[in-house]
């Protein structure tokens, strides 16, 4: 018996690569019965062309359907459509929630003038004090860029995820030409709600396995507890160490150390508005009760 990951799904069949090589195999004929649905990024044990089980998850995104996910490449346009650090810390705090390693990537630079490039290179700077890996530069597909980028990805199961127009094809066409992703906004208008069948497979590009598929456009799920909301912020879990009350909400509690940061510029504003806001939406919510 040999354990391996799913490399691609299509069709039934699993191509599963172990030890350097593929081997194709098919699910066994009681998943179907106990509801598993294997999903390209699962690790699993097979033998004889099949299937024998499924190990357990680290997390899993629906689209496109990847399973343990270390990175997700965040394409974030600088411009066109505008920049919007709310839509930016929606997809944080939920690749945050699920363990995935987010990597914030600025596409449209190029765009810039030297003054809104000089106002977006403050923001970049401060995702990057955070401890987020950030790639902003007058060249997004330079190619030492790229190269640091796709260094850092070495050994990693990877998915992009950003807002449509962003720039995730173009940043999959530069790191694998050989995908020819369609691009552009002609081809978007095309294929908006149009639902093709096709098959989804991680692309070994440089030793990382990259999902051949650009990811979900936002991410709008609030499914967390308000408690746990700011330890989706790392720096404000951080900070919550010198809050006086433990489990403080950093909202209207007094000696609160993340309020105290954000009068004296130490964390960024928009970070923290965005938080007060997710925490709202959270509260307000209506309960999901079909879960």
């Amino acid at each position: 018996m040999k354990t391996g990951i799913i490399q691609q799904s299509l069709s039934g069949f699993y191509d599963v690569l172990a030890d350097g090589e593929l081997y194709r195999t098919r699910g066994r004929g009681n998943f179907r019965a106990k509801k598993i649905k294997p999903v390209v990024g699962d690790r699993v044990e097979f033998e004889d062309g099949y299937l024998l089980k499924v190990l357990d998850r680290r997390n899993m995104l629906v689209r496109p359907p990847v399973a343990n996910i270390d990175v997700a490449v965040v394409v974030t346009a600088a411009t066109q459509p505008v920049f919007s650090p709310n839509l930016l810390d929606r997809q944080l705090i939920g690749l945050e929630e699920q363990g995935i390693t987010p990597v914030i990537f600025f596409s449209k630079v190029d765009l810039l003038d030297d003054e809104t490039f000089a106002q977006m290179q403050v923001v970049a700077d401060g995702y990057e004090k955070i401890g987020y890996d950030v790639y902003y530069n007058r060249d997004p597909f330079s190619k030492e860029q790229l190269d640091a980028l796709i260094k850092s990805l070495h050994g990693k199961i990877v998915t992009m995820m950003g807002q449509t127009g962003a720039g995730k094809s173009t940043l999959l066409n530069h790191l694998a030409p050989e995908l020819e992703l369609a691009t552009g906004e002609i081809s978007q208008a095309l294929k908006r709600g149009r639902h093709t069948t096709r098959k989804v497979s991680l692309l070994n590009v440089e030793g990382a396995l990259i999902a051949d598929t650009p990811g979900f456009s936002s991410y709008e799920t609030f499914s967390m507890a308000v408690e746990e909301l700011p330890r989706l912020f790392p720096e404000m879990l951080e900070l919550s160490a010198n809050c006086k009350f433990r489990g403080c909400l950093h909202l209207k509690e007094p000696h609160c150390a993340v309020k105290d940061a954000l009068e004296n510029g130490i964390i960024m504003k928009s970070r923290y508005d965005d938080y007060v806001q997710f925490h709202d939406i959270i509260v307000n919510q209506k309960p999901n009760y079909k879960k």
